[in-house]
């Protein structure tokens, strides 16, 4: 009997860390499928250092990164090459996960080729096409020429009956970020950079700072850098650790704002590996990320979500998050109000994590080979 031949594109770091534990649950069914994964490389250096810490060897390698190139850009030379992978592998299958440019062409490289396509994360919706940008549109355009929709919560999956998608093709399994956090947490982790082995986390309310969106670039950005600014210098216990993004703009706007403070550390981007280890002894999150509103919950971790809207609204409903916003008082008043009552503190972090129990590459594994084995 044919085994299902499976290809897993992927291109960033969060999907690779999203998907490095569907590779290992096909790797481990190889009885039922023949799997092989291609990395555009939209990120670069990103991507590689998941791929070591997961031990994943991609069999395809697009290498399309290029610095400052165009959304357009990506597409185009990411559709090209997968091409090229579709026909040399022939695959009945093809996952993409998440929202990003390599996803969406990712997709519709296997819809010009008539390739079944599985959306790993799938349903996921903000409510506004440009928040954030460009993700939103793409998970939804991904969605029309999808035919598994993998959504990691019920939440998700009714977004996508409202829009139509049929349900028997729909499979809650919760979030593989999840899975793949039970991997590389370890309670004893050394890290390299000495700024943070020397910050004491028991004594001190760490919060760990995440800003990147190009739409809170500008205003927004300034808002968010200044009310921790204003938290750091009202509480001599808290100290802020800031993985700077590579953007000049975000950094620009960092230096000026924390300059001078002792304790905001301003530190280069860091590994999934240390990032994630780092999350697990801070006191708090603030962060305009996505993937993190999943994680930081699942470590015990409140998290503050520096946007107007997001497309994770388990974690708020469930009390594990609350949207601040981007108005400086408000984040302001949130943080003031976690650094001060540990009532309120313990109840988010306390909270009943929605995102799923850590098995969720296995549901989706079941999945694919109830849909597509030929008993």
């Amino acid at each position: 009997m044919n085994k299902i031949k499976v290809l897993v594109v992927f291109g960033t770091r969060p999907e690779a860390v999203k998907m490095a534990p569907i590779v290992k649950a096909l790797k481990k069914n190889e009885k039922y499928f023949d799997s092989k994964i291609c990395v555009t490389a939209q990120h670069r250096d990103m991507l590689d250092q998941v791929l070591r810490i997961f031990n994943i060897e991609p069999d395809y390698d697009l290498d399309i990164f290029e610095r400052g190139q165009s959304l357009t850009q990506i597409t185009s030379r990411a559709l090209t090459g997968l091409e090229e992978v579709i026909k040399d592998f022939k695959p009945d299958l093809i996952l993409v996960q998440g929202d990003t440019t390599t996803v969406f062409s990712g997709a519709l490289a296997a819809f010009y080729h008539q390739v079944k396509i599985g959306h790993v994360e799938a349903g996921l919706r903000s409510g506004n096409l440009y928040s954030p940008y460009p993700e939103e549109a793409n998970r939804m355009m991904v969605g029309v020429v999808t035919d598994f929709h993998f959504a990691p919560t019920e939440r998700s999956k009714n977004n996508l009956l409202r829009e139509g998608y049929s349900e028997n093709k729909i499979f809650v399994t919760g979030n593989t970020s999840i899975d793949a956090l039970g991997w590389v947490i370890d309670e004893n982790y050394k890290f390299d950079n000495e700024i943070i082995n020397n910050i004491d986390f028991k004594n001190k309310k760490v919060i760990l700072l995440t800003a990147h969106r190009r739409e809170n670039i500008g205003k927004p950005m300034e808002n968010i850098f200044s009310a921790l600014k204003e938290i750091v210098e009202s509480y001599e216990d808290v100290e802020v650790i800031y993985p700077m993004h590579l953007n000049p703009k975000v950094r620009e706007i960092a230096n000026k704002i924390f300059k001078g403070m002792e304790r905001v550390h301003l530190i280069e981007p860091l590994d999934y590996l240390p990032f994630t280890n780092l999350m697990n002894r801070c006191y708090l999150v603030v962060t305009d990320s996505g993937g993190i509103q999943e994680e930081a919950p699942s470590l015990g971790k409140p998290v503050l979500v520096v946007r107007r809207e997001t497309e994770r609204p388990e974690g708020i409903e469930a009390g594990t998050a609350k949207l601040a916003g981007t108005d400086k008082l408000n984040i302001y008043k949130e943080v003031d109000l976690l650094v001060n009552n540990q009532e309120e503190y313990k109840k988010m972090a306390n909270a009943v994590i929605p995102y799923g129990d850590g098995k969720a590459a296995e549901y989706i594994i079941q999945a694919i080979k109830d849909q597509l084995w030929e008993k």
